[in-house]
């Protein structure tokens, strides 16, 4: 498997909330590494609100959450957890006060092993609090046993011991799901679904039921997201970018294209992202 990745592909002005919150990730324990690609920590004690967004990837993450005073979203919750599955759209969280979260971010198609009975689809574009999910634990004393400690290596010792109690057992649907959502991920001449299926030896269908319930979203969903958050990286750390030549690049069939897909994931045009960016 690879090694956690250390970009900052889909956060939007990554540099920005680097610089108003502590972000780290981190190695889970061996036997989890097949299906969880890393843990992220993430700490803020701010003087006045901020406002963080993030184009989600392909994967489902459980999540450990502490609010200065509640959750944002308004359940009157302080610390909670929860399984946010695979995000549709542009995430948005508003930061302010002090906090914490710690989550762990599955591999696309990793997630299934630890709800074997649920097909991955079932999360997407969904936020379930863990005793939902999970209704034979303690979901307040896991919370507490991972957002309690002063320590990183505490709260990653409590996460590793979370995930080992739900005893993923080995599946090889789940393993081909991975391999290929990488092969996308990594093979910048993947662009079509058809070919895509063809070169691995299976159908469109055969393909498409495979992600439903082992990733979440279809291929064509992951190819496309993929290319977003390489503009948009490009689009952060490239002053001189053509916009024409990334988008042939990418495989969009003209610029046009790709301006669309940006501004409707991300909210604003790539020039104008670009642009702005490059004044922080």
């Amino acid at each position: 498997m690879a090694a956690p990745r250390r970009d900052t592909r889909g956060i939007v002005d990554a540099s920005e909330l680097f610089a108003r919150v502590r972000f780290r990730r981190r190695e889970p324990a061996g036997p989890l590494r097949p299906y969880v690609e890393h843990y992220w920590l993430i700490d803020w004690d701010l003087t006045e609100p901020y406002v963080s967004h993030v184009v989600p990837h392909p994967s489902v993450n459980i999540v450990f959450q502490r609010y200065g005073s509640q959750d944002p979203a308004g359940s009157g919750e302080v610390a909670f957890g929860e399984v946010a599955g695979i995000g549709l759209d542009l995430f948005v969280q508003k930061l302010e006060g002090r906090g914490r979260v710690c989550g762990a971010k599955f591999r696309p198609g990793g997630f299934r092993p630890f709800t074997p009975e649920r097909p991955a689809g079932d999360w997407t574009g969904r936020r379930i609090r863990l005793p939902e999910v999970y209704p034979g634990r303690d979901a307040a004393a896991d919370t507490e046993a991972v957002l309690g400690p002063a320590s990183d290596d505490a709260r990653v010792t409590a996460l590793d011991e979370f995930l080992l109690a739900l005893d993923p057992r080995p599946d090889p649907q789940a393993d081909l799901a991975m391999t290929l959502v990488d092969r996308i991920r990594t093979d910048r001449t993947i662009r079509r679904v058809g070919d895509f299926a063809r070169g691995e030896g299976m159908s469109v269908r055969l393909l498409q039921r495979l992600f439903a319930a082992y990733v979440g979203v279809g291929p064509k969903w992951v190819i496309l997201r993929y290319r977003i958050h390489e503009a948009l990286e490009h689009a952060e750390t490239d002053q001189a970018l053509d916009w024409a030549a990334l988008a042939a690049d990418l495989g969009y069939a003209d610029q046009a294209h790709l301006a669309r897909d940006f501004t409707a994931t991300v909210g604003v045009p790539p020039t104008a992202y670009a642009e702005a960016t490059a004044r922080t």
